[in-house]
């Protein structure tokens, strides 16, 4: 009999994709706007009613600055701004309103939210455990094996081993190898110049990965793609580059932080409503939220 699925969730995309689609005239009881918390909780409802998961766990974001990846590559994501104090202050609610409901929340200075989702996945796919990853970035699609799914949540598209191949071109355990050769300019990080994803998809489709390809440079001129000896001249040349992009782009997986238990636990009601009561939500809003957490005090060990 196969064990329950585990639902790891890239909680930041989500956040930020309130912020944007809803107005910012949703506000509390201070008058700070509470947009962004107001989508995010209609998600996380949603996303429970749906799947009613026996484990489930939220990552976030801590800080744009002060990863491991920023001590290999001080420039990493320095083209990023940081969060307005608005959406800082939201994204404590968000945070507040998961914990207060009895769900998994955390985050890291140190690691950033894909490193912690990288290190729960393989300690529950080692328990048998099939892994849904909830997220809109690639990067994260490396992290996919055997029943595990990349769930966009929001365009309600799964992928599979297999679909990740056919979506992106490289199975998920080249995705690091591709970003690395190809760069990433959402996260600042260097690739090889004039090499986009398409190519070194083409690449990996000969080599298998970057150790390999370098161990080969000679060979890619042989390659029957447009500008094979541009490439190879290339690739020769910024050797260092992609090895240093590849220590960037890779999911640790051993992240050493105390993780918070999986399986819901008991909401803690007065703090949860105080909550509910400061962010203004609606009656309904508040009965639909009580009513799930409802669910869970029936019996302390049943599944949301």
């Amino acid at each position: 009999m196969s064990k329950p699925p585990v639902y790891l969730v890239d909680s930041s995309i989500y956040v930020f994709r309130a912020w944007f689609v809803l107005p910012d005239t949703i506000t509390d009881r201070d008058d700070n706007p509470v947009n962004a918390v107001f989508g995010f909780s209609d998600f996380v409802y949603q996303l429970l009613t749906e799947t009613r998961p026996e484990h489930i766990g939220f990552a976030f974001d801590e800080s744009l600055s002060s990863s491991y990846r920023n001590e290999i590559y001080p420039e990493y994501k320095a083209n990023r701004k940081s969060a307005p104090e608005e959406l800082k202050r939201q994204f404590q609610y968000c945070r507040q309103l998961l914990r207060y409901t009895g769900l998994a929340e955390f985050g890291s200075d140190r690691y950033e939210a894909d490193d912690l989702i990288g290190t729960l996945a393989d300690r529950y796919r080692e328990r048998q455990h099939p892994i849904h990853i909830l997220t809109g970035d690639k990067d994260l699609a490396q992290l996919i094996d055997g029943e595990d799914t990349w769930w966009d949540y929001a365009r309600n598209n799964r992928l599979n081993h297999k679909g990740i191949e056919k979506k992106f071109g490289v199975k998920p355990e080249q995705i690091a190898d591709q970003l690395a050769i190809a760069g990433d300019k959402v996260d600042n990080i260097p690739g090889i110049p004039g090499i986009g994803m398409a190519t070194a998809a083409k690449l990996l489709k000969k080599f298998g990965n970057i150790d390999r390809l370098l161990e080969s440079i000679e060979d890619i001129s042989d390659m029957k793609v447009r500008g094979a000896r541009r490439i190879q001249e290339l690739v020769q040349e910024h050797q260092d580059t992609i090895r240093l992009s590849r220590k960037l782009t890779h999911i640790e997986r051993k992240a050493d932080i105390p993780f918070p238990e999986l399986s819901p636990g008991r909401p803690d009601q007065e703090a949860l409503q105080e909550l509910l009561n400061h962010l203004r939500f609606s009656p309904a809003r508040k009965k639909r939220w009580n009513e799930l957490t409802g669910l869970r005090t029936e019996t302390e060990h049943s599944p949301i």
